[in-house]
């Protein structure tokens, strides 16, 4: 039987090698105003191999609300899973444990979402380099505006694709319940097809013009270390999100703009395996994955995705040599030199 909820708010914040981030991300949480009787903190060691659990410990020695789930390294899906269905909270705030929270930002933000009982609460981030949080001073803030939303319009009018980020949103745990809403395990990118399925279920949101949320810039994040795994990875999340294709409840401008997300995503993966895969066996390789198992992924608004797909289908070598050679004649060579020697 599921546990009764009691608190307002958990805080779900896994943990895996983020030894030198770790404390900011903790020490944020208890900066936002809130009584600590009405919210949880709940940490999922998911196996970290460095020193991150030693930085904090005094901080969770001090605070009677943090709650430590340890596991062994199973990923951030799993990880977030897990706290999901440990928490008692009524909302659920996903916090990546090398990101932070603006100071006394959230309240407001929490209060509304209790308030209005809606499914989802999605406000602003801001980004920021390592530096930028070293020497951080006060953050302007905008005024505190707020739009009543279906999920459908939300999806449809806020959701930038290159943007699935599931941090800078407050859940109704019910919602993620009864709409049976878990990460897909044992994916990078898992925040794609959550995010768009969390938006297509959700009926009644807020979205919140209001900065809460900094997202930390590293160097040697996922995206800036591209490998043959996260490639492979990359394409079950896209097939994952691509299955939502096949849902009753889609209209045709549903379908059609997440369609056009997926290419965004499929686009930009593939640009990722020609910029960072250096040997072409395993671009082939990945090219191979992804159509025999992608065999969803197929796009057909517009005479270049119909050409790309069926090049996909049919010829998968031949379209990501042509992919390779485009990157390194056309985007490495001719339009640096257009820039800078003939429109500059």
């Amino acid at each position: 039987m599921e546990e009764t909820i009691n608190l307002a708010l958990s805080i779900i914040v896994p943990v895996y090698n983020v030894e030198d981030y770790i404390r900011l991300c903790i020490e944020s949480i208890f900066r936002q105003g809130l009584d600590e009787d009405s919210f949880e903190v709940i940490i999922v060691n998911d196996g970290t191999q460095d020193h991150s659990m030693e930085v904090i410990q005094d901080i969770i020695d001090q605070h009677k609300n943090i709650i430590v789930i340890n596991q062994e390294n199973l990923g951030l899906s799993l990880a977030r899973n897990n706290g999901i269905s440990k928490a008692k909270g009524q909302y659920i705030l996903m916090l990546d444990s090398d990101d932070l929270l603006i100071d006394n930002s959230l309240k407001p933000l929490f209060e509304k979402a209790i308030e209005s009982q809606v499914d989802l609460v999605v406000a602003d981030f801001i980004r920021m380099t390592n530096e930028e949080i070293i020497n951080l001073q006060a953050i302007p803030q905008k005024d505190f505006c707020i739009q009543k939303k279906t999920g459908e319009q939300l999806f449809l009018e806020d959701l930038n694709p290159n943007e699935c980020y599931v941090w800078h949103t407050l859940y109704n745990k019910n919602f993620l319940i009864e709409a049976n809403l878990k990460f897909y395990p044992n994916i990078k990118y898992e925040d794609i097809p959550f995010t768009h399925e969390c938006y297509l279920k959700a009926k009644q949101c807020l979205r919140i013009f209001w900065n809460f949320y900094i997202y930390r810039q590293r160097s040697n994040s996922i995206t800036h270390s591209f490998n043959k795994e996260n490639a492979i990875k990359y394409c079950i999340a896209i097939s994952r999100t691509m299955d939502l294709t096949h849902s009753n409840f889609l209209n045709s401008a549903i379908d059609h703009k997440l369609r056009e997300d997926m290419w965004t995503s499929f686009s930009f993966m593939i640009r990722l395996v020609c910029k960072s895969i250096k040997k072409d066996k395993d671009r082939i390789e990945i090219i191979d994955y992804i159509r025999k198992e992608g065999k969803n992924i197929s796009f057909h608004n517009g005479k270049r995705q119909i050409i790309i797909s069926f090049l996909l289908q049919n010829t998968p070598h031949l379209f990501i040599r042509l992919r390779y050679f485009y990157k390194i004649i056309i985007e490495d060579r001719v339009l640096p030199f257009y820039y800078h020697h003939l429109k500059g």
